[in-house]
Order: C-alpha cells, then structure tokens, then sequence
C-alpha cells in the first residue's frame, strides 16, 4: 500500500524555506547551509547557473543593487508535491537609488519560487518576479 508524503520532511523543509527568506532579507551568509553543493539557481535577467558559489554571486549582485529587501513570510502560500514546493507572495525593498517597490501600479511585489529538495537541502530554486 502506497503512503503519502513524510509530515516531518513536509514540515523541516517548510522550515528551510522560511529560514531561505529570512537569510535572503538579512544577508545572512549562512544562508548558503540551506543548498545542497550543485543548486540550480534560475532568476529572471540573471538566467540558469549551478552551485554555491553561483548562487553567493548572484546574492552578491542582489546586494550590491539593493538596499533593503523584506519577504512577507507570514503570508506566503505553498504549495507542496513530492520534493517540490512552490511558494507564492509578496516582497518589498529599497534599490541603492533609492527607488522603493513595489510601486503599486508597475510592481505589485509578487513572486513565485519553486523549490526541489534533496532531504532537507534545497537542490534547484527558480525565482519568478513581476
């Protein structure tokens, strides 16, 4: 007899993900624990690229551009199947220009990540952003 997915796997990864916003928000250099050493990384204008040290300069790019980035982790929806869990919200921050976001009439802040996991390490995030 088939069985569903392991409710403690579901939950620990669930906890990573927040742990992965939280980590993107602070710059938390810890942040990179949570990929297993060959993540695949997709973000819109960056494109497709594989390991941590991929992933540390695209978060290097993203620093260097913003001032201040902030996830709404309480209001993220997701959605879990197998080892994907695809995760649905907002965020707002402040460019180094100063510009803020979202804007309200361009940028609503919206994004949408999607998840593959090897245990409780993420293995491939794609990033899409309005």
């Amino acid at each position: 007899m088939p069985t569903g997915p392991d409710p403690g796997l579901t939950e620990a990864r669930l906890k990573v993900i927040d742990a992965y916003f939280r980590g993107a928000d602070s710059r938390d250099p810890a942040w990179l624990d949570l990929f297993t050493e060959d993540v695949e990384l997709f973000f819109p204008k960056f494109g497709l690229t594989r390991g941590k040290a991929a992933v540390a300069g695209f978060a290097g790019r993203l620093a260097a551009e913003l001032e201040s980035l902030e996830h709404d982790i309480a209001g993220l929806r997701r959605i879990v199947a197998g080892d994907t869990i695809v995760v649905e919200g907002t965020e707002a921050g402040v460019t180094r220009a100063g510009l803020r976001w979202p804007d309200g009439v361009v940028s609503q802040g919206r994004f949408c990540d999607v998840f593959d996991f090897a245990g409780t390490l993420i293995r491939s995030i794609h990033i899409y952003v309005d």
